[in-house]
């Protein structure tokens, strides 16, 4: 048997790679370093309040969301798999939200029902 026969009958398992174009990383990188300047001009331009803390969670959110994507490949993976990685982070941060909602009737209820009789 020739090599050319036997390459010709041998199953295809050998997988030659998936390579993305280096632009989409250099391009990924220049959207995170600047999302980190934006963040960085959140805390020189002095904001305070609701309104800094919104927009470093919401830079940081984006950051971490390119980087899931591109740089762990989760934007090429099954469906499932997203899910199943994604998911459980997000229902935490649903559950604590509840939590926060439910805290203010929850102190509420223990200063009235464990309060000294005046």
């Amino acid at each position: 048997m020739t090599q050319a026969s036997a390459r010709q009958t041998a199953p295809a398992t050998a997988h030659e790679g998936q390579a993305h174009p280096i632009r989409l990383y250099l391009v990924c990188w220049g959207f995170l370093f600047v999302l980190s300047l934006a963040s960085y001009m959140v805390d020189y331009a002095q904001l305070q309040g609701l309104l800094r803390w919104g927009l470093i969670l919401l830079f940081m959110a984006l950051k971490a969301g390119l980087i899931i994507a591109v740089f762990m490949h989760m934007a090429w993976e099954r469906l499932a798999l997203v899910y199943a990685i994604l998911l459980p982070p997000l229902a935490a941060i649903v559950f604590m939200g509840i939590m926060i909602a439910e805290s203010g009737y929850t102190l509420e209820a223990r200063e009235t029902h464990f309060s000294a009789p005046e």
